[in-house]
């Protein structure tokens, strides 16, 4: 299923991102969502930061599966000037923490003539406006529980010598890897009206039932878990989503189950892994470069069919 969601607002952001960094950066803050750190990384951000010392800052930690959220700080560690930690946003003590982070990965920053600038952004829905109003410790960011709250850049002092920049959340325009558009739609960083609800749901629960069936069955009262048509038709079921005759509303038992995920009321959930990303990747550039390798040869195709066409009519002249 591919997904396109970038709203005019995203171009204003990825503007206002070559902005800062010809203005001076000195370390980027990338909130992620512990349930699905891969996906949610921007690779755009990437390339327009590149060079910067990244933070990946892994937030909903109380939300994903603790083992995995080890394994993925151990991944982003292992990386040239990165750092990461996992937090809860509404945690003031751990949120804290991403200060001292960013000072180590900039220690010649600091004090009002060097001030730290510290640009921080995220896929939208994120908990990105959550967290630096409790860094702030006031209401400096507007929250919601839809994607694409905050529409601005904000300047925020968060102490002397420490600037923090903070973007409207960005996706990028083109998810090329599948697995991605799934996690993120599920997650609820991605506008409702950019993809079907009952395909993302069934996708959710193909990975439910690879590694965590059994909070699938505790969660909705199953005794067994059949195929993921059939495991969608008990949820809505046992949530009361039944049409004349004795038929399931698939799209309200999707509903159930993607607000069920977002809350955490499946438990702790981890939807990929380091090395599943990795491939995951691999596959959609190899995908990329053979679509690209078709156009080629299809635009030299055009080409040459053009030129026996222009041979032709000079040789009947």
């Amino acid at each position: 299923m591919p997904i396109h969601w970038f709203p005019g607002h995203m171009n204003a952001t990825r503007q206002a991102i070559k902005d800062r960094v010809k203005a001076g950066l000195d370390v980027v803050i990338e909130l992620l969502d512990a349930r699905l750190p891969g996906s949610s990384s921007n690779p755009l951000l990437a390339a327009l930061t590149t060079g910067r010392p990244s933070l990946k800052v892994l937030n909903k930690q109380d939300l994903a599966d603790p083992a995995m959220t080890a394994r993925w700080l151990e991944h982003y560690d292992a990386q040239a000037h990165t750092r990461a930690i996992a937090l809860d946003a509404g945690e003031k003590a751990p949120a804290r923490a991403l200060v001292k982070a960013c000072r180590e990965l900039a220690p010649h920053r600091g004090g009002l003539d060097k001030p730290m600038r510290v640009l921080i952004c995220g896929i939208p829905n994120v908990g990105k406006s959550t967290l630096i109003n409790t860094l702030v410790g006031r209401r400096a960011a507007k929250t919601g529980d839809e994607p694409g709250i905050t529409k601005v850049e904000q300047k925020i002092v968060l102490e002397d010598g420490f600037y923090l920049f903070d973007t409207p959340g960005m996706l990028w325009p083109r998810i090329s890897v599948t697995q991605s558009g799934y996690h993120l739609a599920a997650s609820g960083a991605i506008g409702r009206n950019a993809f079907d609800e009952e395909e993302v749901a069934l996708e959710l629960i193909a990975v439910l039932r690879r590694h965590y069936p059994e909070r699938l069955k505790e969660r909705f009262g199953l005794a067994e878990l059949g195929t993921d048509d059939a495991v969608l038709e008990a949820i809505g079921l046992k949530r009361g989503a039944k049409v004349r005759g004795g038929g399931v509303q698939m799209h309200k038992a999707a509903e159930a189950l993607l607000a069920d995920f977002r809350q955490g009321l499946l438990g702790r959930i981890t939807l990929e892994t380091p090395e599943e990303m990795t491939a995951w990747r691999q596959a959609a550039a190899e995908e990329e470069a053979r679509e690209a390798a078709e156009r080629e040869a299809e635009r030299a195709a055009d080409k040459e069919r053009r030129s026996g066409r222009r041979a032709a009519s000079s040789g009947d002249a």
